[in-house]
């Protein structure tokens, strides 16, 4: 045998094994796949009788995760409705997004490895994801709800956060003798007075109400606003009250989504934040970012960010590139269009029940173009600002107390107590409850009214 053949049958034995070794190698190491993929589909089939649910990292039992119920149900499988549970109306635990997410498991679904991004930071030394920028960019391109080009994205880990880190850029700083005075219009989300106190900051102040500057003629120094819109309690449509060079805004547009609200117009202002949480439902995986026009504001939240949890995790950056992929599919149309449907229903559904009561009174949302469906509509928001029209019921709370309903007490928005704002965003479950108890409520004022007319009469 000559030396070019045995050359040539070693190299074609040596490519054989090279083969051998990365086809079986390979396909060895991919394995891991399956396994995740079963593991996660045997789960999701565990029957929890449509009133709960079972997860990956939930208890275990005999060996097999079990079942997380709904408020009001309870069992080995949620099968057993507990008719004395309190209808749980205060959370804005955005669940009604959970039907549509089931229907899109496949396409919403990722697998992290443990090797997936362990590394503090990207490879360009930044803690955000490029491809999630570009996708936050394309979702407000798509909604049209707002701006993006030329500004700044930052995400935090929730908007909570975003908050107060915007707070803290915008405030005055080495001046402890007059700090930043922090106000907003009544009714106003509590966690913009109870965050401002928490920190307990001397750079800034919870002042209350944009009331006090406006009724005070002798309002001086430098004041931050914070603006929700659609507001949370009562879903109006909301613009800054304070103008001038001393007033600075935060819009928190948390809402601002064709779940809950007509899409008017583009928003373009200063400093913009939104949230996950109202926008696919996944409060849980804790994510916002804010929309910046000032570099150095940019540059001060960015610092507080980095001082307070270096960024956000890079699990959560992937979920999120994963979720809004989904959201914009068919330019938006299949989840947003959800999400609409499933408000306008709960919100006819609960309005015609209040127009049979004269005790009880919801608020009144105008109709308005909307550039994203297109139409005229009204507005379905995510909460009902129940007001209690009695001069007896000063605590609106402790009237729905009396059928086992409880919401947020209205002096925590900084309104009277009369005030009561109840979620309409959780679980079907809850909503439904929520309904009956409501009616059941408004039938006992009927029929009361009833017996008082024939008492009269006689």
């Amino acid at each position: 045998m000559s030396r070019n053949t045995i050359f040539l049958t070693c190299s074609i034995v040596l490519n054989l094994l090279l083969f051998h070794s990365w086809y079986f190698h390979g396909q060895w190491e991919q394995s891991w796949t399956k396994s995740a993929t079963a593991e996660a589909e045997f789960v999701a089939s565990i029957s929890c009788s449509g009133h709960g649910r079972a997860f990956l990292d939930g208890s275990i039992l005999d060996g097999k995760p079990v079942c997380e119920c709904n408020a009001c149900y309870g069992g080995p499988h949620c099968s057993v409705f507990l008719p004395e549970c309190i209808a749980d109306a205060i959370s804005g635990d955005p669940m009604f997004l959970e039907p549509f997410w089931l229907k899109h498991a496949a396409s919403s679904t990722i697998v992290v490895p443990g090797w997936h991004r362990m590394s503090y930071e990207f490879n360009d030394d930044s803690l955000i994801s490029k491809e999630l920028d570009a996708q936050i960019r394309k979702l407000h391109a798509v909604i049209g709800n707002a701006v993006t080009d030329g500004r700044f994205i930052i995400f935090g880990v929730g908007a909570t956060q975003l908050l107060h880190a915007a707070v803290h850029a915008l405030s005055t700083t080495n001046h402890p003798s007059s700090p930043s005075r922090v106000v907003a219009s009544t009714p106003y989300y509590p966690i913009y007075k109870e965050q401002t106190e928490f920190f307990n900051s001397e750079d800034y102040k919870f002042e209350g109400d944009t009331s006090f500057c406006n009724n005070n003629s002798g309002c001086k120094g430098n004041f931050i606003e914070l603006v929700t819109s659609p507001n949370n309690p009562d879903g109006q449509l909301k613009k800054a009250v304070l103008q001038g060079p001393s007033a600075k805004t935060i819009h928190d547009f948390a809402y601002y989504w064709p779940h809950y609200t007509p899409i008017p117009a583009l928003a373009d202002e200063n400093l913009m934040i939104f949230t996950l949480s109202k926008l696919t439902g996944h409060g849980g995986s804790r994510f916002g970012w804010a929309i910046i026009k000032d570099e150095a504001v940019h540059q001060r939240m960015l610092t507080y960010m980095n001082l307070s949890t270096y960024g956000v995790a890079r699990e959560t950056q992937l979920r999120v590139l994963k979720l809004l992929k989904v959201a914009v599919e068919n330019e938006g149309k299949e989840m947003f269009n959800f999400g609409y449907q499933t408000m306008r229903n709960r919100w006819r559904k609960l309005s015609k029940t209040m127009s049979l009561s004269k005790r009880f009174s919801i608020q009144e949302l105008e109709t308005q173009f909307c550039s994203f469906s297109e139409k005229v509509r009204g507005a379905t928001p995510a909460y009902a600002w129940l007001k209690c029209e009695r001069e007896e019921d000063k605590d609106c709370n402790a009237v729905l107390h009396s059928v086992n309903i409880t919401g947020r007490h209205g002096s925590l928005f900084g309104a009277e107590s009369r005030f009561v704002r109840l979620s309409l965003v959780k679980s079907d479950d809850d909503f439904d409850l929520l309904l009956k108890r409501m009616g059941t409520l408004v039938s006992q004022e009927n029929n009361n009214d009833g017996i008082n007319k024939i008492v009269t009469h006689r």
